[in-house]
């Protein structure tokens, strides 16, 4: 997940920027939680976090505060939700390389559906974050299985417990899994088996290499 935003997408691409941002809140938490026992270690890590800092050592910054905007109601629940069902995709596919496999998600309409949509806007994508969490090449998200499945296909099935609000609203909710190889082969830039040809960079690629050239020409 982490090597794919920062390594594939453009520089300045928000699911980049995003992650980097992630990276850095997590790093400043972690440096100032164990700074009381490890100070050393905590201000040599301090002293070489290379974006702007608001204090010249780690110990004039103050108590974690982590901002408040950081806690967005049903965010923690989708993603608990989306590794649940990753687990049972990887589970079906033991020992297997995950990014070889399409996966179809199958939830029928509810809260639990909605929080997935939050994830993933789209029916499929092979770049959507619900996409990324289940570490395929690509997933579809649908309300019923599709009339062509095969009567032998493999589907996991699983249920999921929402709980929000504190307890307020709680819903078990459950959910189909369906993983098979995809047809596409595998693009020689970000290793997905999104692309047409092996010798082809998928879209995703193409347009990142494009918007550099762009970049390189002005």
């Amino acid at each position: 997940l982490l090597s794919c935003r920062l390594y594939c997408e453009e520089a300045k691409a928000p699911q980049r920027r995003s992650c980097q941002t992630v990276l850095a809140e997590a790093l400043d938490i972690v440096v100032r939680s164990f700074a009381p026992i490890l100070p050393h270690l905590a201000e040599e890590v301090f002293q070489y976090i290379p974006y702007k800092k608001d204090s010249e050592g780690v110990f004039r910054t103050g108590w974690i505060n982590a901002s408040s905007a950081w806690k967005k109601p049903g965010i923690e629940e989708a993603i608990e939700g989306a590794c649940a069902m990753r687990d049972s995709f990887l589970g079906s596919i033991s020992g297997k390389n995950a990014l070889e496999y399409e996966v179809i998600i199958v939830i029928e309409p509810g809260l639990l559906f909605e929080l997935m949509e939050a994830l993933q806007a789209e029916e499929t994508s092979s770049v959507s974050q619900l996409n990324e969490i289940m570490m395929a090449s690509q997933t579809t998200l649908l309300s019923e299985l599709p009339k062509e499945t095969p009567s032998d296909a493999n589907i996991i099935k699983g249920t999921f417990l929402i709980n929000l609000e504190g307890g307020d609203i709680c819903e078990q909710c459950s959910y189909k899994v369906l993983a098979r190889p995809i047809a596409k082969a595998k693009c020689p830039r970000c290793r997905r088996y999104t692309a047409e040809s092996p010798s082809t960079p998928c879209p995703r690629c193409l347009q990142v290499l494009a918007a550099a050239a762009a970049r390189g020409s002005t």
